[in-house]
């Protein structure tokens, strides 16, 4: 017999159907009992599978529990070797890292460790537009022309193919710190790598800041053990004061909050609270956002104004944010890629109305392939993001200029988009393209557009057809982890839930169900975002929003509800204003009431 809808929710405002999350009665029991837990976090922790001698550990996630031994991953120990003898002989070592945040964390990572050592490297983030990803045989070129005998490339290099065989022409050492997935070893010195094929190491889950850290953890340890810092008399680096970046990267890139990742969040954002980084404090001031920071700051206030920079400004603006020593130089960065974020924000809106309009039309396939002429390749990305939040479908949006299509694909939970890429790039339907389980590039002409096409129905109807059933039944439904009310969701529940703690990709923030409110009141906020005022039978109200949702099902559903009877589920927030700290539903979706 099938599972009754939650609240008899079979479609909601944006088609899913709801389910309340089973839970284990007897872990909940657990919980309470041996590891003292209250019942609203005890049924959260059983939901996510930690028994009651975890409890602890999950909750106050360290780094001394978690840190790995960093030489586990394949040919750390040649990386470290290969810097370290660099670093010995005074040589000019070159970092090129991605244009996104992960790329420029994790190129700061390193180029503030090696400067903090006398040794600032030269850093090189290649133009979106003239040079694409990755490391190229011009990068190559220039690099060594400017005197560098090392380049270690960081968030990018897996697939280095033809750069790194004119690097090696040239008597350049390459050393490549990535987290992509690939099914060859590139022709470097060393390839530190979780998703290589040969890594036995168990750390896929760590996004490519995550990869540097380890790195910088294992080369700051031969230094200590060889004796470097003191014969130089050079303080050792506390890495510590590093964690506010990784904990940057691994949220920005949607990496699992699991193992050592939850232990980077949750120091990461204790150190950015200090705001000791000039670049992140002048981001926080040009955004206006002060501490305590989470989560949600990292992803939509921090992250965006990042990424700006590679999407419409200059690319190597948010590695120049993130090293820069003097306030007045990160001041002016931080107002640079704010303003390219209100560029961004703009030219996203307009594309995302154009690519809406085409996926609609797409309403019988399993995905969607949107393109057009003059799209910004800056922004496909991000908008191959809301069209699989929409239509919750994997998205493949691509941008042509000239004949030439840049391309980004974003997926489901059980889709491995990465591997569909890589698949067509090799049968030669695409020019270049590689990437994650969950978030793919890809480069074509337009010629190929249609052959593209047909991989992808052929992909999808193929071999792998059950696995893209029940990702889109999966996507088609949204689980709640608990049931609240208006009287119930208070600041001290909002705490509660937040010892759960950081929350992300792999360890979702709970979604709380609300049954049979009216909606007092709904109108578009902020261009896009429709803001709701909620109250219960008992006169209880509850502040709620639903962020971009005013063009879409849910948003119309909300604003059509205005002075009826919804069902509600969403993530509890706090806000501040004039001093009160209030609570506030984030929407993610909703139901009409029957009556």
């Amino acid at each position: 017999m099938a599972e009754a809808a939650a609240f008899g929710v079979a479609r909601s405002f944006s088609g899913r159907r709801w389910r309340l999350r089973a839970g284990d009665d007897g872990a909940v029991r657990a919980l309470i009992d041996k590891a003292s837990l209250s019942p609203v976090l005890a049924r959260l922790l059983a939901a996510r599978g930690i028994a009651q001698d975890q409890a602890q550990d999950y909750l106050n996630p360290s780094l001394r529990k978690f840190l790995p031994d960093p030489l586990i991953l394949k040919d750390m120990d040649l990386a470290v070797a290969r810097v370290a003898a660099a670093l010995e002989a005074g040589e000019a070592v070159a970092v090129l890292g991605d244009y996104d945040v992960d790329g420029s964390v994790s190129a700061a990572l390193l180029g503030n460790f090696l400067t903090e050592l006398g040794m600032a490297p030269r850093i090189y983030i290649p133009d979106r537009m003239r040079e694409g990803y990755g490391p190229s045989p011009a990068a190559i070129e220039t690099l060594k022309g400017e005197g560098a005998s090392l380049l270690v490339t960081v968030d990018c290099g897996a697939s280095g193919g033809a750069s790194f065989t004119r690097a090696r022409e040239l008597g350049l050492d390459v050393v490549v710190l990535d987290h992509h997935r690939v099914e060859t070893r590139p022709d470097a010195l060393a390839h530190v790598n979780p998703n290589q094929a040969s890594d036995e190491s168990g750390l896929t889950y760590l996004c490519a800041a995550g990869v540097t850290f380890l790195f910088l953890v294992a080369l700051n340890r031969a230094l200590r053990e060889n004796g470097f810092y003191s014969r130089r008399g050079i303080a050792e680096p506390d890495l510590r004061q590093s964690l506010d970046l990784v904990a940057l990267a691994t949220v920005c890139d949607v990496v699992p909050l699991i193992g050592v990742n939850r232990a980077f969040v949750r120091q990461g954002l204790a150190q950015l609270t200090r705001l000791a980084r000039p670049g992140l404090a002048a981001l926080a001031a040009v955004a206006n956002c002060a501490a305590p920071f989470t989560v949600h700051h990292l992803g939509f206030v921090f992250g965006p104004r990042i990424n700006a920079g590679g999407r419409v400004g200059r690319s190597s603006l948010g590695t120049d944010l993130l090293t820069a020593a003097a306030g007045e130089a990160a001041q002016d960065y931080a107002a640079q890629l704010d303003l390219h974020n209100r560029e961004r924000r703009e030219i996203e809106k307009l594309i995302l109305e154009q690519a809406a309009a085409q996926a609609a039309l797409q309403d019988n396939a399993p995905f969607l392939l949107v393109s057009e002429e003059g799209w910004h390749p800056g922004v496909v990305g991000i908008v191959a993001g809301r069209l699989k939040e929409r239509f919750a479908k994997p998205a493949f949006v691509a941008g042509f200029e000239g004949g030439m299509g840049r391309g980004s694909a974003r997926s489901l939970a059980g889709i491995d988009i990465g591997r569909l890429v890589r698949a067509a790039r090799e049968a030669g339907v695409l020019e270049a393209g590689g990437g994650h389980a969950m978030a793919a590039g890809f480069s074509l002409v337009a010629d190929q557009l249609g052959a593209f096409r047909a991989f992808l129905e052929d992909a999808f109807a193929g071999r792998s057809s059950g696995e893209v059933s029940a990702a889109l039944a999966a996507a088609g439904e949204l689980e709640l982890d608990a049931v609240s009310s208006c009287a119930g969701a208070t600041v001290d529940l909002v705490r509660e839930i937040a010892l759960a703690g950081p929350f992300g990709a792999g360890n979702g923030e709970p979604l709380l169900g609300f049954a049979e409110l009216r909606v007092a009141f709904a109108d578009v906020v902020g261009g896009d975002h429709v803001k709701v005022r909620l109250q219960s039978g008992d006169g209880a109200r509850l502040d709620a929003i639903a962020f971009r949702a005013a063009a879409t099902p849910l948003g119309e559903g909300l604003l059509a509800a205005r002075g009826r009877k919804i069902h509600a589920a969403g993530k509890l927030a706090t806000d501040e204003w004039n001093g009160q700290i209030r609570v506030q539903l984030r929407i993610e979706d909703a139901a009409a009431a029957e009556i």
